[in-house]
């Protein structure tokens, strides 16, 4: 039979030496060694027999191992010292930790209230009381400190103190040393020095406040002189502005005054001056505000308070100055141009594929117009249709734009013309009763009229309009000179009228005259008769087209560029005006050249690359139409084909779409005997711009290839063996970049393997999933799910701390009750034992008696 426990710890500890017979004094001098190791030795020695006597608080392998293996440090070894864990130690200090955390909780449950003491060092065993006053105080000045520039701060600051001194550390109290006092440079016995007695120094800074007021340092200002200090400066700056601002109207006034004079010179005219104000000798030496004078002479007194209370509200309505944008520089205006150019050449990509845009893009591609000509920078088209560019030599340009050529920017009335214009019209309204007011008000039209039309004349008109003005109005000069003024044609017989008898190089100027004298900007009923003379101009190109007027090709150019800029501000009328050109041409089937000027006209004023345009598309189509059933056999045929032509080319330089009645026309025409060589020529040169427009067609080959090639190469002129040679390039390097179908040349492909993935500690009980995607998805759910027992395992342990708290309470209520009910009862149970032997003897007292 085993030895027991009991027997089995002694021998452990005679083994160990902790217990045994007692050793002589020899022995213990002999293996006598330092107390310390002796107590290591012995504690190392009793937590072994601990262990070894307790298996449940120590978890190591059951079976160290279950198969032999040769080597010289076997697993079985190293299992068997391994020690996975130690429940006991775990279990204690899980318990503690919930102690520390779960009871007072639970103590704290359905409870509201409490204080929090969150006093420095208040909760901190490890610092001394000392510390924890000293720690406060530091932070108290730090916080005092932070006030120095608090304007709310009126009151002297409040100081600690300590039996009457002060703990402050820029104080004399505690910060102040005995031997800081310093002494002065000065011996004299009237003057203390500043470490001396407070009595003393008090009594010469009393005397100093009286004799040097100078120098006592400034006192910390209130928030109310603060306040006062800031008030008075915004009011000295307002009055500064206010003040600034009456100069310069004072000096705005001087220049108005100035103004008739000045105009006089520029315009050649002499305008009386007005009499000189009286001086001050002769004026009224008490001067008397007009409206005292009014209720002195008896006028009503309320009428006077209304008709002030009338202007008052209207200064106080009066629009003010907006504020203007800053000046950007070189850099930032480039940028902006460069997006403007990108944001449109976009737009006009997707109108050329036929993209539908959104309401922004509209808008962004064709702004609202104004009343005012808008003038927007577009590329110069002119050279592209064989227009020539009209310089102005007298003034630089300083935009590109369809009217810089012709029309300076004085064109559009600026906002003081408009405001002059409307001030006369204002003036000739309420100057109705007097002839005199009507003559000023003539006269005060004629300068407006003359500062308008000042800046849209050459130097030369300049001259002439200085000469007699009047004369030429009236039309009694001679008959080559051009009035400045106008009626505004409404219709083209109206126009007609207008300039007969202009020469037709003028043309250009009356219509510049027209366009400034019925701006929009001067009346609003201008906008209408601006739209009606724009369909008029339009229906003016077929005219200067027929064989009878034919203008120059100037004079055609500047009236399409004014085409152009009314287009801006009356899109839809001339629009629709072209259209109706377009259908009669349609109806007619016959081309002229008044109508090759309105093709031409269009293809300058409209984009010509949209994927549909409503004025663009429908002329395309008729030259298309003309090019495609005409048979030429007339020299008028070949010359208006070969100009269509080059019309067609011109339209397509953007989008490049085939045409192909283009290259049917021209090789009709370059086999046809009757065309003349150099109306040969041209055709030649539209089929060499055709072949660089449409190199890039993949049926490139079948546009030109044969019909073209073999008819160049039979045509016998200067200019064919250039554009043959071109031709012949283009084609072959066609040929190559074009293959016949055929099924792709792949490589074989192997079979798709992978590297064998070798793991240094292979487990064959283990799952290795290839996928890694899947393998993580796994290991996320097993520790997932790890850490949920884990969870669960740690509620329940806290649930069973708790139910193991709440029945200790409950227990020691329940035995606390059982103490004071016996206490009780004992108690009562001993007064009634009292009390029954009080009677017991009261009975037998009776007893007795008897």
């Amino acid at each position: 039979m085993p030895p027991s426990q009991l027997k089995r710890l002694k021998a452990s500890l005679r083994e160990q030496g902790i217990t045994g017979p007692q050793k002589s004094k020899k022995n213990k001098k002999r293996n006598s060694a330092p107390d310390a190791e002796q107590r290591i030795r012995r504690d190392t020695a009793l937590a072994s027999i601990r262990e070894s006597f307790n298996p449940f608080e120590v978890k190591q392998p059951t079976r160290p191992s279950k198969f032999g293996v040769t080597s010289n440090k076997t697993l079985a070894d190293s299992k068997s010292s391994t020690i996975y864990g130690r429940p006991g130690v775990t279990k204690s200090f899980g318990e503690e930790q919930r102690r520390k955390t779960l009871l007072p909780e639970l103590h704290r449950r359905n409870k509201v209230g409490g204080i929090l003491d969150r006093r420095i060092g208040e909760n901190d065993p490890s610092m001394t009381p000392d510390e924890r006053m000293l720690q406060r105080f530091t932070r108290e000045k730090q916080r005092k400190k932070g006030n120095v520039f608090d304007l709310e701060d009126d009151a002297v600051e409040d100081e600690l103190t300590h039996m009457g001194r002060s703990l402050g550390l820029d104080s004399s109290g505690i910060g102040a040393d005995d031997f800081d006092e310093e002494i002065s440079g000065d011996s004299d016995e009237d003057e203390p020095s500043e470490g001396g007695s407070p009595s003393r120094k008090r009594t010469f800074q009393e005397l100093e406040e009286y004799d040097k007021d100078e120098e006592v340092p400034e006192r910390k200002k209130t928030k109310a002189e603060v306040m006062k200090e800031v008030v008075a400066k915004s009011k000295l700056y307002k009055y500064e502005r206010q003040q600034a601002k009456e100069d310069d109207e004072d000096l705005r006034e001087e220049l108005d005054k100035g103004m008739p004079d000045l105009m006089s010179v520029l315009l050649g005219k002499r305008i009386q001056s007005k009499p000189p104000p009286p001086s001050a000798e002769t004026r009224d030496p008490i001067a008397i505000n007009p409206e005292r004078l009014a209720i002195i002479n008896g006028a009503d007194r309320a009428t006077v308070e209304k008709d002030y209370d009338s202007r008052l509200r209207q200064m106080a309505l009066d629009k003010r100055s907006q504020p203007t944008e800053r000046t950007k520089t070189e850099e930032e205006k480039a940028a902006e141009e460069a997006t403007r150019l990108q944001e449109l050449e976009g737009n006009r990509v997707r109108r050329m594929r036929g993209e539908s845009m959104s309401d922004e893009d509209d808008e962004d591609a064709a702004p609202a117009h104004s009343a005012a000509i808008e003038f927007v920078e577009e590329p110069d088209d002119a050279a592209v249709f064989g227009f020539t560019t009209t310089s102005n030599k007298e003034e630089p340009l300083g935009v590109e734009d369809e009217d810089d050529f012709i029309i300076d920017e004085e064109l559009v009335a600026s906002d003081s013309d408009a405001d002059s214009v409307a001030t006369f019209g204002d003036d000739e309204s309420a100057s109705d009763a007097s002839e005199p007011q009507e003559v000023n008000g003539e006269r005060e039209f004629e300068e407006e009229e003359d500062e308008l039309i000042s800046g849209l004349l050459s130097k030369t008109d300049r001259e002439l309009f200085g000469r007699d003005h009047k004369k030429a109005v009236s039309g009694e000069g001679e008959s080559k000179e051009l009035a400045f003024t106008y009626p505004c044609p409404q219709s083209h017989d109206a126009l007609l009228e207008v300039f007969q008898g202009v020469p037709i190089i003028e043309i250009p100027i009356v219509i510049q005259r027209i366009r400034a004298l019925y701006h929009p900007q001067v009346n609003a009923g201008n906008k209408q008769k601006l739209c009606d003379f724009s369909t008029a101009l339009v229906a003016h190109l077929v005219h200067m087209g027929s064989k009878g007027s034919q203008a120059p090709l100037s004079v055609t150019e500047t009236v399409v560029r004014h085409i152009h800029s009314l287009s801006r501000t009356f899109p839809d009328a001339i629009a629709n005006a072209f259209r109706e050109h377009l259908r009669a041409l349609h109806t007619r089937a016959q081309m002229t050249p008044g109508y090759l000027v309105v093709l031409t006209a269009i293809g300058t004023i409209y984009p010509t690359s949209d994927h549909f345009h409503q004025v663009v598309t429908p002329a395309i189509t008729i030259i298309a139409r003309w090019l495609g059933l005409t048979i030429p056999n007339k020299p008028e045929q070949f010359i208006m084909g070969a100009y269509l032509g080059a019309l067609c080319i011109k339209y397509q330089q953007l989008s490049k779409r085939y045409i192909p009645e283009l290259v049917r026309f021209s090789i009709l025409a370059l086999r046809s005997s009757s065309c003349p060589d150099d109306v040969k020529a041209s055709h030649i040169s539209n089929l060499s711009a055709a072949v660089d427009l449409w190199s890039t067609k993949s049926a490139f080959t079948e546009i030109f290839s044969p019909d073209v090639l073999e008819t160049l190469t039979e045509l016998n002129h200067p200019a064919v063996p250039t554009v043959l040679n071109r031709l012949r390039i283009l084609l072959s390097q066609s040929k190559h970049t074009r293959r016949p179908l055929e099924l792709h040349h792949w490589r074989p492909l192997a079979i798709k393997s992978a590297v064998p993935r070798f793991e240094e500690s292979f487990n064959p009980d283990r799952h290795y999933d290839p996928n890694r995607e899947r393998a993580e998805a796994s290991k996320l759910r097993a520790e997932y799910k790890r850490e949920k027992k884990g969870a669960l395992r740690e509620l329940r342990k806290d649930a069973n701390f708790l139910a193991r708290q709440q029945l200790k309470e409950k227990k020691e209520r329940d035995s606390a009750y059982e103490e004071k009910f016996r206490k009780l009862v004992a108690e009562i149970q001993g007064e009634e034992g009292r009390e029954k032997n009080e009677y017991e003897k009261v009975k037998r007292a009776r007893k007795r008696e008897r």
